[in-house]
């Protein structure tokens, strides 16, 4: 399903004066399409297209969006109807294959809007004729004004500008303005032939119409008519009171936002001032704390200096402690190696004092040998003795004055 987005219309799906405004334009076209060729481009969901067919030999529609061509093709089925899918700009269709070509609200929406208009006067016959229409910037930003510019369009006309771009490609240019215009309808109950058109003259304002639309061919062509689309359901005056109506839902709507929005912005004026209350109790709190933060940044400062002096201390004194352990180092490598030598030295004492004393057990081994040797003759003699003394021939030697005396 093909939704309306603001731009591509959809039947059934936008409000009536809208539909009408670009239904008309084919309506006008209408009377130069009969048994021609006929092209539309950017044809869209493809009801211009359908609403040619009445008059024209054959006609192609074609649009860059497939959703809007399978669309077209699964709604208007005629046998002397195409839809085809391409791009306005380069088409690939032959040269001189037209003899009418549309586009309508096309140009405003491409950057590259002479690749269109050259495209177009490629495919047309020698005697064919190219109807392009475009919203007069003028009046399109004085009605968009709260809305904003169209995100849609990429380049607007004033109408010089719209008929200068033209007369760039095509020699001869036919300059239409599209209105809605009001006017006094007298129409039968019972449905008659023929209508009378009263149309009061003068000249229109370019700049303050709503839309511009040219008729442009390579030849010389014959004067346009005025045209007027009466469509059975327009009625002006009751277009006009549905919509002052929805203007006045509008407005009930918008005064409904504007007590509610005034609410909220009293509710927001206290909220604001218990804020402000926050805020100003926020930054006297922020400014004690900025003190003590300046304060302690301070001493902060002043234990950094400290730091680094003690550091710096430290430094020193490692290196004096660096120093002194390379001096004990060297003492301890001296007292080291005097002791591997006292050790040495000690170790070759002890074994000449081994020596020595086993030499003296040697030799009081000996002299206990000795000793024992000696106790044992001391014992023989003392032996002896007691023998000689008991000996009667001892005893009568010294009662007569004889033989050794026996001590």
């Amino acid at each position: 399903m093909v939704e309306f987005t603001g731009e591509r219309v959809i039947p059934g799906q936008v409000d009536i004066d809208l539909w009408n405004e670009h239904l008309a334009r084919y309506h006008f076209a209408r009377r130069l399409a009969r048994n021609r060729r006929v092209l539309d481009l950017a044809c869209g969901a493809g009801y211009g297209a359908a609403a040619l067919t009445g008059s024209a030999a054959q006609v192609t529609g074609l649009d860059v969006s497939l959703e809007a061509v399978e669309y077209a093709r699964e709604n208007y089925a005629f046998e002397n109807l195409t839809f085809l899918q391409g791009d306005a700009r380069q088409t690939e269709l032959p040269d001189g294959s037209f003899d009418l070509i549309t586009a309508f609200e096309l140009i405003e929406h491409l950057d590259d809007w002479r690749a269109l208009l050259s495209e177009a006067r490629r495919m047309l016959a020698h005697r064919g004729q190219f109807i392009v229409s475009t919203p007069n910037r003028l009046y399109y930003a004085e009605s968009r004004k709260q809305a904003g510019p169209n995100p849609f369009h990429a380049h607007e006309f004033t109408y010089a500008e719209f008929e200068a771009a033209l007369r760039e490609y095509f020699p001869h240019v036919s300059l239409f303005v599209q209105n809605h215009a009001a006017g006094v309808v007298f129409q039968p109950v019972i449905p008659s032939s023929g209508a009378d058109l009263k149309l009061e003259s003068g000249e229109s304002d370019p700049d303050s119409a709503h839309f511009l639309l040219a008729v442009c061919a390579a030849t010389s062509q014959m004067g346009g008519p005025a045209f007027i689309y009466l469509p059975t359901s327009a009625n002006v005056l009751r277009e006009r009171e549905r919509h002052i109506g929805r203007l006045e839902g509008e407005v009930a709507q918008k005064t409904q936002w504007l007590n509610e929005s005034l609410g909220k912005h009293q509710s927001l004026v206290t909220l604001h001032a218990g804020q402000k209350e926050e805020l100003e109790s926020a930054n006297r709190w922020a400014a004690t704390t900025n003190a003590e933060l300046e304060q302690r940044t301070g001493r902060v400062a002043q234990l950094q200096d400290e730091l680094d002096a003690a550091h710096t201390a430290a430094g020193e004194m490692a290196a004096a402690y660096e120093a002194r352990l390379k001096v004990v180092d060297a003492e301890l490598l001296e007292q080291t190696r005097w002791a591997q030598e006292a050790e040495q030295r000690y170790a070759a004492e002890l074994a000449s004092t081994r020596q020595e004393l086993a030499k003296c057990v040697a030799l009081l081994d000996i002299a206990e040998k000795t000793v024992e040797e000696r106790t044992l003759w001391a014992q023989r003699v003392e032996a002896e003795k007691e023998l000689i003394h008991a000996s009667r021939w001892l005893r009568l030697g010294r009662s007569l004055g004889l033989g050794p005396s026996a001590h």
